[in-house]
C-alpha cells in the first residue's frame, strides 16, 4: 500500500492535461469545485497517482457535468449546496457512488470488480473495469471502459481506457454516440435536472415504440437511482441477466 505522498507528489501529474483539454473542449463543461480533504481520501482509497488522469481529475475537480447536465464524470465535489443551474446541483462524489468506506480500508474493492465513473440522463453508465471484468459478466479488458446502454439494457466494450475516454468526451465524442438517442428539445430537458435525476421515457427507451419515434415518447424526470433499478430489474426479467452495481446514486 502507498501512503498519500506517494499518490499526490509525482512527476508528470496529469492534471495540466486534463486542464488542457477542459479548457479547449468542444463541448460546454462545467467544472465543480473540490473538496480537497475528500479528494484526498478518495486517491488514497483507490491507491492510484495523481499522474493518471482518473487520478488527477479526482484530486483537483468536484467533477464535470457535461452537454447541459447530459453526462455527469464524478470527482470529489466540495461541501455545501452549488448555487448554479439545475444539472450542476447535488452531484455525487465518485466515493459515495462507489460506496467508498468512511476511513481508508486496504481490503475494501468497488462492487462488482468495477468503478462506476459517469452516468447519463438516459441511466447509462460508465464503468471502468477491474482486473476481472468477466466474472460479473462485463465485457472489455481489465482497465477498459464500458458502457451500460439503457436502449439495449446491455454493456458495450469502449476499448479505451479512462484517459483516452475522458479526451473523447471533451473532444466532441458524444455527439456521434448519442446520435440516435437525442430529440428536438432534449438540452432543455436534460439541463432542468439535478445531478442525481435522470429521464424515464413512457415507452421505454429499449421498447420497439420507442426505437421507431424517440420524439413522440414521454419524458419525466426521476431520480437516476430509480431508473437504475428499473433497469437493473428489467434485465433480470426479460433476459434472466443480472448487470450488477451500476452505482449508488
Amino acid at each position: 500500500m502507498r501512503d498519500l505522498i506517494e499518490l499526490t507528489d509525482v512527476e508528470e501529474p496529469a492534471w495540466p492535461l486534463v486542464a488542457a483539454d477542459l479548457h479547449a473542449s468542444a463541448v460546454h463543461v462545467d467544472v465543480l469545485p473540490v473538496d480537497p480533504e475528500g479528494a484526498r481520501a478518495s486517491l488514497l482509497q483507490m491507491q492510484i497517482t495523481a499522474r493518471s488522469r482518473l487520478g488527477a481529475l479526482v484530486l483537483n475537480c468536484g467533477g464535470l457535468v457535461l452537454d447541459s447536465g447530459w453526462l455527469r464524470v464524478y470527482g470529489s465535489p466540495g461541501p455545501g449546496p452549488f448555487t448554479g443551474p439545475p444539472a450542476l446541483r447535488e452531484v455525487p462524489s465518485l466515493a459515495d457512488v462507489n460506496g467508498f468506506p468512511e476511513r481508508f480500508d486496504p481490503l475494501w474493492r468497488p462492487r462488482d470488480g468495477g468503478l462506476v465513473v459517469g452516468h447519463d440522463v438516459l441511466g447509462g453508465v460508465f464503468v471502468l473495469n477491474g482486473a476481472e471484468p468477466r466474472a460479473p459478466g462485463r465485457p472489455g479488458e481489465p482497465g477498459e471502459m464500458v458502457y451500460f446502454a439503457p436502449d439495449s439494457l446491455r454493456w458495450e466494450a469502449l476499448e479505451t481506457g479512462y484517459g483516452p475516454w475522458l479526451t473523447w468526451l471533451l473532444t466532441g465524442g458524444m455527439e456521434q454516440f448519442y446520435e440516435t438517442l437525442r430529440w428536438s428539445g432534449w438540452r432543455a430537458e436534460s439541463g432542468a435536472l439535478t445531478g442525481t435525476q435522470a429521464l424515464s421515457f413512457t415507452p421505454f427507451l429499449w421498447s420497439a415504440e420507442a426505437r421507431r419515434d424517440l420524439a413522440a415518447t414521454r419524458r419525466r424526470a426521476v431520480p437516476l437511482a430509480e431508473l437504475l433499478g428499473v433497469q437493473r430489474h428489467f434485465c433480470q426479467e426479460l433476459d434472466s441477466v443480472d448487470p450488477g452495481f451500476l452505482g449508488d446514486v
